[in-house]
């Protein structure tokens, strides 16, 4: 349920029961593909919810987060709750699935890139030209200070956004809604950069050090 209603962050939770909402559009295109099982999960939770909305000392005492604010009013709340559960329960049901596609909400960016989010807010804020002398120094503190594991995490999902094939235009979006805040090294485009990225990041790293003694 928690997955379902940071979905709605920053979009309109304008669900009817004839018409999904973009925002549920993007959990399920996500969650179809990465964890099918927490449909139902999620729809159960979520009519236990509108059923048993949590009072205030459960509130308190963690065992609920309460609801962030979706632009609905306070009686509004309990149906759209309802609503988000029966399409759910159709997805489910009858298989009912979004066809594959690029991204289309923040939620879902970053979704399914999460490490690259990571690596683009991170290392390429607005704050990186005061703290690395160009693109490849942050890259390599990257490098530098990350496990090998998200390396190839990163890697891989760099990968998975450049095999969508997107315009041009679409890669500066994609990469500024995973958080880059500063342009790509000239002469490069955000998907020029982005492939470049991916070739430094499976290549063979450098090795330090004093040489390996020869043989005889």
């Amino acid at each position: 349920m928690d997955q379902v209603v940071r979905a709605y962050l920053g979009r309109s939770a304008d669900d009817t029961p004839e018409r999904r909402s973009e925002a549920l559009d993007a959990y399920l295109r996500h969650t179809w593909h990465t964890r099918p099982w927490a449909l139902a999960v999620a729809e159960r939770q979520l009519r236990d919810y509108a059923d048993n909305p949590p009072g205030r000392l459960r509130l308190r005492l963690g065992e609920f987060h309460p609801l962030p604010d979706l632009g609905l009013e306070g009686s509004r709340v309990q149906d759209w709750l309802l609503t988000v559960a029966d399409h759910l329960r159709k997805s489910v049901a009858e298989g009912e699935v979004p066809p594959p596609g690029p991204p289309r909400t923040h939620w879902e960016w970053h979704a399914r890139f999460p490490e690259l989010g990571q690596f683009l807010g991170g290392w390429f804020s607005q704050d990186m030209p005061d703290e690395f002398a160009d693109h490849d120094a942050a890259l390599q503190d990257y490098l530098d200070t990350t496990d090998p594991g998200l390396v190839a995490r990163l890697a891989g999902e760099i990968h998975e956004l450049l095999a969508l094939s997107l315009e041009e235009s679409d890669y500066a979006v994609a990469v500024a809604e995973l958080g880059m805040e500063v342009d790509p090294p000239a002469p490069y485009s955000p998907g020029a950069w982005l492939a470049r990225l991916g070739e430094r990041l499976t290549g063979p790293r450098p090795q330090y050090g004093p040489p390996a003694p020869e043989d005889g």
